[in-house]
């Protein structure tokens, strides 16, 4: 059994490491859209599971946050500049040939996602060839399409509005919405109102994978909030459930 003296011990050094980082400010940029159940920004205000999430590790650990909204573009530059000190949500893996030169850490996964093309139910078993016109968000990279894309067998339509972009789906203008399929559940099913109007069709080329926490100038906080996720896995995965940003991970 651990002794009154090292449960005091003990105590002591986390009030001393939360006292420390008191009124420590936390620049994070994100993404200046609409996306939600993630996050979203509007009047000024950031919102969302991202924005619950991090607020909770702040308040824990004795940190301020400001959310410094830019467009997507603009936010990787940013943030590949060291002008703000975190990136959420980033991966590896997105504009890696911009990362070579950087030493990024990250965070464990935040939280689990599947990017792919959400159709009309009468293409929900549509094949590749079938996708002439794909719309996604402006700034977004439709990975597992860039080789059809590239090749000319697939035409990208870009829109700067989410909702803007659902619709184009919905009237045929496009044919498929290629996005999260968490936000685009949400989009029909809290914004439109119209769940199920168009569905994921998992034969079409689509990516599973997580996003995280990157900085370029405070791995000392990523080490603590990795930390933090271990410590409240119960905590972040009700709040995971609570806004559904893990639907269409299958076994989520």
């Amino acid at each position: 059994m651990i002794s009154d003296s090292k449960r005091w011990m003990t105590l002591l050094l986390l009030l001393a490491a939360g006292l420390a980082h008191a009124g420590e400010r936390l620049v994070i940029g994100v993404e200046d859209i609409y996306y939600l159940p993630l996050a979203n920004y509007e009047k000024g205000t950031y919102q969302g599971f991202a924005r619950e999430l991090f607020d909770a590790f702040a308040r824990d650990r004795g940190y301020t946050v400001e959310y410094r909204a830019l467009p997507v573009p603009r936010l990787y530059a940013t943030f590949f500049a060291g002008q703000v000190d975190f990136k959420f949500p980033d991966n590896a893996y997105w504009k890696k040939e911009q990362r070579t030169r950087l030493t990024i850490h990250y965070s464990e996964p935040v939280a689990s996602f599947v990017d792919g093309t959400s159709v009309l139910p009468a293409l929900r078993h549509a094949a590749a060839e079938d996708i002439r016109q794909l719309g996604t968000l402006a700034g977004f990279t439709p990975w597992a399409w860039l080789d059809r894309i590239k090749a000319g067998g697939v035409k990208l339509s870009e829109n700067t509005q989410l909702e803007a972009l659902v619709r184009q789906a919905l009237t045929g203008r496009v044919d498929g919405v290629y996005a999260s399929v968490a936000v685009i559940t949400y989009q029909l099913d809290k914004v439109l109102g119209m769940p199920g109007a168009l569905v994921f069709n998992a034969a079409l080329p689509h990516t599973r994978d997580t996003y995280h926490l990157a900085t370029l100038t405070k791995p000392r906080v990523i080490s603590e909030f990795n930390d933090w996720l271990r410590r409240n896995r119960d905590r972040v995965a009700a709040l995971k459930l609570r806004h559904g940003v893990e639907k269409g991970v299958p076994g989520r």
